[in-house]
């Protein structure tokens, strides 16, 4: 099996919160090999911007920040590159009103046919039933 990753089920792996146990299989069975897990190359990007909010916030020290980094990085999913995404990323983004990032991974999964697995839920909830490969973390078993 095969998912395209959203960073925000990455941010789950590292910082404890709803459904942080569903994340953390999926992380799991990858490092297991028994599922593949592909995102954008701006998923690191993406957990790095996530991990120092948490540090600003004071929800984590910046010790810890360093290690949960650090810790993603050696497990990072199977990345791709985002420009040849672009494209479809940009017409997404005109056409539906959400942000150019977020487009990256649904044109990802359009081209891998694969779903998408995202804690977003505003995401999650502006595409549904236009993309049934979106699917939010929470619903997973």
């Amino acid at each position: 099996m095969k998912y395209i990753l959203d960073s925000s089920v990455g941010v789950k792996w590292a910082l404890v919160e709803q459904d942080t146990p569903k994340a953390r299989q999926l992380r799991d069975a990858y490092r297991a090999s028994t599922l593949e897990l592909l995102a954008p190359d701006i998923f690191p990007v993406e957990f790095a911007h996530a991990i120092t909010r948490a540090q600003r916030q004071q929800r984590i020290t910046p010790d810890e920040g360093i290690q949960l980094f650090t810790d993603v990085l050696a497990n990072l999913p199977l990345l791709h590159e985002s420009l040849p995404l672009l494209p479809r990323a940009y017409e997404l983004s005109s056409s539906l009103r959400l942000g150019v990032y977020d487009c990256l991974y649904v044109a990802l999964a359009e081209r891998e046919q694969c779903e998408l697995v995202t804690a977003d839920t505003r995401l999650s909830n502006a595409l549904q039933g236009r993309f049934p490969q979106v699917v939010n973390l929470a619903s997973l078993p």
